[in-house]
């Protein structure tokens, strides 16, 4: 995700690295080529007069503009929504550390609750809710990884047993297969009388909250905008920048190639922008920042276990002004 600054005006108008500009200059210049080419062909070559008017150009222009603003509102609303999603995901991983901290551990034995933990007994509960929310970190970073389809098991070391981890090189989806090792490991702390049989559902109404929010991501990533209505886009645009100035040369004249280029630009840039932001979990700069969104998450989690702040990971900050 880029980050700039809002308050500079021009900052942003001269602004190009991670712009649709990087993407769509071939492009705006190979229309500029051609105006280039059909002006000076009109000014030197008698023989040469397009028949075309402005007219079609002006009506497709009108539908295209259509066109390309639906297709981006649809593409926003995926970027919106997988926003959304894992906004969610950063409330839910809090929420299920506070359950996992606050509703996990031997019950009380007497009425008035001044029972005191032994030191080995105190020991063995921190330890294991300890391993349930580094889990709970690994599945973020592992759910992270899934959506951009990168290989995320050297990032969990550490954070889960090595035998889980090992476990993980054949799955398919890796982030499932944690959450059903968080799922078995509460039910044996049920078994065991650490889990009271009422904070139970709370603690897996957490774990179906995260499967709901991993299985609405998925359907947005493998869900694109249908092939055949993006390819439709991709051809108008193409044919109608580069059909343009033989509709304008003669109205126009040696301003041809210029309007041509604005033309171009504003076309070939909505496109561009439709494109990119169609599937948000990926590593473009217009893209979800979900590295330093599972940082943080990382972070907070840790700070909840009591973790000393110089041995967590340092929170993210742009990186030549775009988050990852």
């Amino acid at each position: 995700m880029i980050i700039i600054d809002r308050r500079s005006w021009l900052a942003q108008v001269f602004m190009f690295k991670g712009t649709t500009l990087t993407v769509i200059w071939k492009r705006v210049a190979v229309s500029m080529a051609v105006a280039i080419g059909v002006t000076w062909t009109s000014q030197h070559v008698p023989e040469f007069h397009p028949k075309l008017t402005h007219l079609p150009f002006t009506l497709i222009g009108l539908a295209l503009s259509i066109f390309l603003g639906f297709r981006n509102n649809t593409g926003y609303d995926r970027f919106w929504e997988g926003r959304k999603l894992w906004g969610r995901m950063v409330n839910v991983s809090r929420s299920f550390t506070r359950q996992l901290l606050t509703l996990i551990g031997p019950r009380m034995i007497d009425a008035q609750g001044d029972h005191e933990l032994a030191a080995e007994e105190r020991e063995q509960v921190e330890a294991v809710r300890g391993e349930l929310v580094h889990a709970l970190i690994a599945y973020v970073h592992a759910f992270r990884h899934h959506l951009r389809d990168e290989d995320s098991l050297d990032e969990l070391r550490g954070l889960i047993p090595d035998e889980l981890r090992a476990s993980l090189i054949d799955e398919y989806n890796r982030p499932v297969a944690i959450l059903q090792w968080l799922g078995d490991r509460l039910r044996w702390l049920y078994d065991r009388g650490w889990v009271h049989p009422m904070h139970l559902p709370a603690l897996e109404d957490s774990l179906t909250e995260m499967t709901s929010v991993q299985g609405a991501c998925e359907r947005i990533k493998s869900t694109p905008i249908p092939a055949s209505y993006t390819v439709l886009i991709h051809r108008i645009v193409l044919l109608y920048c580069v059909g343009l100035p033989f509709g304008i040369v003669d109205q126009v004249g040696a301003w041809t190639p210029v309007v041509v280029g604005l033309v171009a630009y504003a076309f070939y840039g909505l496109d561009s922008v439709g494109t990119e932001i169609e599937n948000p979990f990926g590593k473009d700069p217009n893209d979800l920042p979900l590295t330093t969104l599972s940082r943080m998450i990382e972070v907070n989690l840790r700070q909840r276990l009591g973790e000393d702040r110089s041995a967590l990971p340092e929170l993210l900050e742009p990186d030549d002004g775009i988050l990852q």
